[in-house]
Formats: structure tokens, C-alpha cells, sequence
């Protein structure tokens, strides 16, 4: 008769290792019913855990795994732990605060021990890349491992986050994620939609600000430069999408054409939110002046939009949320509004503190750029059958976040502070391998632009790049129209998709070629005005330049045996500047230098 439902889902443990799952519908009129016969179960890691037709769930080994359930267009996911021992002694972890909290009762519960702490100079180079995608230098790694100061970690997170590169750094990342180019906003435009983002981010203004300011912006493009969203994406569906997955993590893209049988979003849901964008329009002033022939954008006051699969004109409104794991919840249409522009209140409701996904999506990107993997993973997935690995610990960021005022600052240092994100990395894992628990910090290929900073950094040799200042570093280039075959090679995004995977993190053949055999890396090593030249022309001795090659490149002085090895071989090289430039290759050609740990 027209009813729909939502699904609760009960476990009852029968005997280890299996237990049962019991499904429930509950129905638009409140009935409740057991639908569990009718359902229907997967297992996202079978390696963890199997799931039968009938909703019997068969541990297989240790680890955590999601089980999907669907039942009449409805879907709802459970995550399903396999410890990996029974107990283990955790005294030695002493927590910072809630984060490692969190973090440590996981540990009890699956029974993980995490690595020890990472050693200062692998701390420093860590935070430094992570917070403002630059290396220390040799005399601030020297200044900071000689400092006696018990304190030294947090003073440092605080130094960072005031320094310049901070604001170039995290600009990046929303001009990835926003899309900012020329190729839709012009050169002047450009120019705005960057100078607006960096501006944000100097003042520290907060997530909130940032959404209201885009969501709502109108006017001269040149002028105010949030207005440049309108013009990435100009048609109502393409900025709901845009919107619900940039600020929601929601992936609305499947429901234009159809209800996604794993999701929870209806056209309806995707028509609705595409609305609050259908009156938006765009003009060439033709001003003159200064700012004539800017592209602007008005309001017509319409909030409807066409479904064409089904003709039905749907209204404005907001997605309503359902809880992922037990049905019910949802989210009340929100009042308000100027009656030639709905946008405000879809931008009021997305920065809402009752707002189930907005704060939950920020702290999960945040997380997995400074862990390598979200809380949530993909990053900008948080559907409902793929739930967080540590859902207490995703709920208590986000409160803590709202709580501070959506303040980005407040959550890098949170973490950054935290003893979980200092803990040393693990190369070769016996338990944890995928890092899912983060008992050891993961390893990751540094991007693109930061990799090119730092191997100029190291070397001493600016990059030049088209018609910029020889002082511009690549993570303050305005948008990835800049040519640079280094930055394609090594998988900087087009700035054509909104998902976090277009920035490619895979290596290939061709990187490891063109830092073995490429000009790039050559010119750069024996540059007259490098790095290297001016130490022997300085007369250093032997002990000097390995000292000051490792502090430059791997943050840290070599070990013993590296000394030895290094002066041998620059001992039986050609001539020494030879042997000095090899060095210096090998280093920069070194996983470890190439990677962020």
C-alpha cells in the first residue's frame, strides 16, 4: 500500500566464532517487522568474516569488516570484529588526549599493541611535511633535536601552523578539492577564486565561514571570489554533486538516474538538492572599467527543478538522514530563506551542529591527509555501507570540532598532539598490515608538488616555472595549468573531478626513471649555486657534507655505518665533486626520502 521502511539490524552471538544478525523493517506507519528472511548479506572482507544467505556471520580471521545488508531498496551496514588476541598489555601507551583515548580502547578490543614512538627527528620531519608541505631545514632539524624543552612537539605544531607555507599548503588542497582553473574562471578570475580561498586561510576563518561564504556568494567573479564555484560547475546537478561530496562526503552522482542499491538516496534526494541551485544564472556585466566584462552570477528566485526521468517537479530540500546501522533519524526540512535565493538555507544546514556529516567529513579528510587512510576510507565516501573503522573516535573529532568553532587549526594540532600520530612507522607489519588501527604510522609517497619542493630544497636549485618568479614553489602554484612535466609525471590532478583519487598516489616506472635518469635531477645535484657546490667551495670537510647532505634531504644526521660507507665512496669516486654529486642523487633517489613516515 505505498509503505516504505527503514532497517534495524540486531547481532546475537550463538558460540565463537559466528553470530547471528536479525534484521528489522520498520515501516512508514511504525509497524516493525522481521525481514531478515528476506534480506540480503555481504561481507566487504571475506578474508575477516563470510556472511550467509540467512545472516550467519562466520569469523575467518582477525580484523574488522562491514557487513551490507539490503532489504526493498534499504540498505544498512554492521561492522564485525575478529580480535587478534585475547588480551595484550597496553602500559606503555600512555594517552595525550581523547584521540589517543579512543584509540587505545580499539587496541584492548582487537587486541593490538601499537610501535613505540617515533624519535624527534622523524617527528619534525613528519609534522613539518604533513602541517606545511615543506622540509625542515639542516638548522631548524639541529635547533630542534638540541632543544631540552619537554614541550618541543606542541611548540612546533603551533610554529608551523603560523608560517606562510601553511596557507600555501592547505590552499592546495581546497583548490584541488573546489576545482580552481583557469580554464573555467579566466586568468582574472583565477586570481580571485585563489586570492579569496589563501585570504580564508591566513585569517583563519573557520569551515563554517568557508561554506557560507561559497554556497551564498553573488556578484562580479572579479570582485569576490567565491563566486568562482558557479563557475567550475554551472548546471543544478552538477553543484549538488559537487556540493554533497566536497562538504558531505556523499557521493550523490548514482541517484540523478536511480535509486543506488547501496545508498540510501532516492532521486528525490538528488533532484531536492540540485533545486537549491535552479535559479542561479550567470551574465557578462560589460561594466567596463576596471572590472568590465567580468562574469557574474544573479538569482532568478526559482527552487524547483524537472526530474526528466519521471517529469515530477521537485522542490528544494535538504537530504534527510537516515542513521546508517539502525534506520530511524532523519533531519527536519529547515525554515527560512529570502524568497529569491533558497541557497542560505541549504548552507545553514550543512555547517549545523545537528548536521550528521558535515563535521564528520571534515575531521575524516583531515585524518586520512595526515594518517594516509580515513577514518572512513575512501575519504570522501561516507555512505552508509561504508562505515568508519573507529566510529566512537570519527563521532568524538567531529564534537570536538564543532565544540571549537569548526577552527581547522584546532583539529591539525589535536592530532598532530596526539600520541597516535607520533607513533614510528612499521615497514614490514606482522598484525595491522592494511593500518586500519593505526598502531604504527603508515608510510605514503609524498604529493606531487611537495616531492619538487623538497628535492629543490635539498639541492639548493630553484624550479622555474612559465612566466612566475624563480622563488615560486610549487604548492603556491595557482591552479595545475602550470607546465610542469615533474608534477604530471608524478600525479598531480587536473582539477576536473571533485573526488580525492584523482590525485594519483601510485608509483610507476616512468617516476622512478625520472628520478634516476632525468635532467631534472641532474641539473639540480651539480647546479653551480646549489646546495652541494657552495659546501666545497666553502672548503667543508668530509664530515661536514655528509652531515649536512643527510640533515637536508632525510631531516636526520647519518648513522655510523652510513658516515663510513659514504666517505669510502667518495674516496674511490673519479674526482670529489663526483662522489659528493652521487651521494646527493642516491639520497634524493632513496625511498626514504620520497616518502612521508
Amino acid at each position: 500500500g505505498g509503505r516504505s521502511t527503514t532497517l534495524q539490524i540486531e547481532s546475537a552471538v550463538e558460540r565463537p566464532p559466528s553470530l547471528t544478525l536479525r534484521v528489522s523493517g520498520v515501516w512508514s506507519d511504525n509497524v516493525t517487522q522481521d525481514v531478515t528472511k528476506w534480506a540480503l548479506f555481504d561481507s566487504q572482507d571475506n578474508e575477516v568474516a563470510e556472511v550467509t544467505t540467512d545472516g550467519k556471520v562466520i569469523a575467518k580471521g582477525p580484523g574488522r569488516a562491514a557487513i551490507t545488508v539490503r532489504f526493498m531498496g534499504q540498505v544498512a551496514s554492521v561492522s564485525v570484529t575478529v580480535p587478534f588476541a585475547d588480551s595484550v598489555d597496553l602500559t606503555n601507551f600512555a594517552p595525550t588526549n581523547f584521540i589517543d583515548e579512543h584509540v587505545l580502547a580499539e587496541w584492548k578490543k582487537v587486541g593490538l599493541a601499537p610501535a613505540e614512538s617515533a624519535d624527534d627527528a622523524t617527528f619534525l620531519r613528519r609534522v613539518s611535511l604533513d602541517l606545511i608541505g615543506t622540509l625542515p631545514t639542516p638548522d631548524e632539524v639541529r635547533a630542534f633535536l638540541t632543544s631540552t624543552n619537554p614541550k618541543k612537539r606542541e611548540r612546533i605544531v603551533d610554529e608551523l601552523l603560523a608560517r606562510p607555507e601553511y596557507v600555501d599548503f592547505w590552499s592546495l588542497k581546497w583548490a584541488d578539492l573546489l576545482r580552481v582553473h583557469r580554464r573555467a574562471l579566466g586568468e582574472k578570475g583565477l586570481g580571485s577564486f585563489q586570492g579569496w580561498l589563501r585570504t580564508l586561510l591566513r585569517e583563519k576563518k573557520s569551515a563554517q565561514v568557508l561554506v557560507r561564504e561559497l554556497l551564498t556568494a553573488q556578484g562580479n567573479l572579479y570582485t569576490n571570489g567565491p563566486v568562482g564555484f558557479y563557475f567550475v560547475d554551472q548546471t543544478p546537478q552538477d553543484l549538488a554533486e559537487t556540493t554533497a561530496q566536497i562538504f558531505l562526503g556523499v557521493r550523490m552522482q548514482c541517484a540523478k538516474c536511480h535509486h543506488h542499491p547501496f545508498e540510501v538516496w532516492s532521486q528525490d534526494d538528488y533532484y531536492g538538492l540540485a533545486a537549491f541551485f535552479a535559479g542561479v544564472q550567470r551574465k557578462d556585466t560589460k561594466e567596463g572599467g576596471r572590472f568590465g566584462g567580468a562574469q557574474s552570477i544573479f538569482l532568478t528566485g526559482a527552487n524547483t527543478i524537472a526530474n526528466p526521468m519521471t517529469g515530477q517537479t521537485i522542490k528544494a530540500k535538504v537530504l534527510e538522514f537516515v542513521v546508517p546501522t539502525s534506520g530511524g533519524g532523519g533531519s527536519e526540512q529547515p525554515k527560512g530563506g529570502t524568497t529569491n535565493d533558497p541557497r542560505p538555507v541549504l548552507a545553514e544546514w550543512i555547517v549545523s551542529p545537528t548536521n550528521p556529516y558535515f563535521a564528520k567529513n571534515i575531521v575524516n579528510r583531515y585524518w586520512g591527509y595526515l594518517f594516509g587512510r580515513g577514518l572512513v576510507e575512501s575519504m570522501d565516501d561516507m555512505r552508509a555501507t561504508n562505515p568508519a573503522s573507529h566510529p566512537t573516535l570519527l563521532n568524538a573529532l567531529a564534537d570536538d570540532f564543532v565544540k571549537h568553532g569548526y577552527d581547522f587549526q584546532h583539529l591539525l594540532r589535536m592530532i598532530c598532539n596526539s600520541r597516535t600520530y607520533q607513533l614510528a612507522t612499521n615497514l614490514n607489519p606482522e598484525r595491522d598490515r592494511s593500518g586500519m588501527f593505526y598502531t604504527f604510522h603508515l608510510p605514503r609517497r609524498m604529493p606531487a608538488e611537495v616531492l619538487l619542493d623538497a628535492i629543490n630544497q635539498a639541492t639548493g636549485a630553484n624550479e622555474n616555472f612559465p612566466n612566475l618568479p624563480p622563488t615560486t614553489r610549487a604548492i603556491a602554484l595557482p591552479d595545475t595549468a602550470i607546465v610542469s612535466p615533474f608534477l604530471d609525471t608524478f600525479g598531480r590532478p587536473k582539477r576536473t573531478i571533485t573526488c580525492e583519487c584523482e590525485r594519483m598516489t601510485q608509483a610507476d616506472i616512468t617516476q622512478s626513471l625520472l628520478l634516476a635518469n632525468g635532467s631534472t635531477i641532474h641539473d639540480k645535484v651539480i647546479s653551480k649555486e646549489g646546495r652541494l657546490a657552495k659546501l666545497l667551495v666553502a672548503n667543508k670537510t668530509d664530515d661536514e657534507i655528509v652531515l649536512e647532505l643527510y640533515l637536508a634531504t632525510l631531516s636526520r644526521s647519518p648513522t655510523d655505518t652510513e658516515r663510513t660507507t659514504v666517505t669510502r665512496l667518495v674516496a674511490t669516486s673519479p674526482s670529489r665533486p663526483e662522489g659528493w654529486e652521487d651521494i646527493l642523487w642516491t639520497l634524493i633517489n632513496s625511498t626514504e626520502f620520497s616518502f612521508q613516515h
